[in-house]
């Protein structure tokens, strides 16, 4: 049975390795993603040279697939905020991460909790083809501010970024409405024009 077991888990290290080295050559869209593929593999390996068992090669995928996870999203967090360095205050300062967002035109439905913002009106997100976000808010009093930043979309997470601050959201979207969940909020948001 020992033999089995030992050879059961060589396929499954195999495996494991074989998928890894798949899923990287077609490529991740974040960080975060390479870095738990990545460490699933080398947790996978190290687990399996540890215990030299199926359950110890998975257990070392899952802890390695968690750790890589979190190195890879603070390289995520700092290459957005690199973004924000003085090399990208440049007007003329553009890039092509806008997935499916660039171009479109939002209206914020709702925001939760409702004290996240001030109070306003109105607020109108539009995505620039550029990588500009311009987000116009209609004030009470009938004023209006606008407030342009950067903004990247890596598969399902929108990244909005200005000196001083960062935002990581998840969205998603579903006909004519999108809804953006950050740590502090909740938007939901429904598209103005064509």
């Amino acid at each position: 049975m020992k033999r089995l077991n030992r050879n059961f888990s060589r396929f499954t290290a195999m495996v494991l390795v074989w998928s890894l080295a798949a899923v990287v050559a077609t490529g991740c869209e974040t960080a975060g993603q390479t870095g738990a593929l990545a460490g699933g593999g080398i947790g996978a390996l190290a687990g399996q040279a540890i215990g030299g068992d199926t359950e110890s090669t998975l257990i070392g995928a899952a802890i390695g697939t968690g750790i890589g996870y979190i190195i890879g999203n603070e390289k995520d967090k700092q290459h957005a905020r690199e973004m924000s360095s003085g090399r990208t205050t440049q007007p003329d300062y553009t890039h092509d991460e806008v997935g499916s967002l660039g171009g479109s035109r939002w209206h914020l439905v709702s925001l939760a909790p409702k004290d996240f913002a001030p109070p306003y009106q109105s607020k109108v997100i539009e995505f620039r083809a550029d990588g500009r976000v311009i987000t116009t808010t209609t004030n009470p009093d009938g004023s209006v501010d606008v407030f342009n930043e950067r903004y990247r979309v890596v598969g399902n997470t929108l990244i909005v970024n200005k000196p001083g601050y960062l935002i990581n959201a998840e969205f998603r979207l579903s006909g004519n409405e999108m809804i953006v969940d950050a740590d502090e909020f909740r938007a939901v948001l429904r598209r103005l024009g064509s």
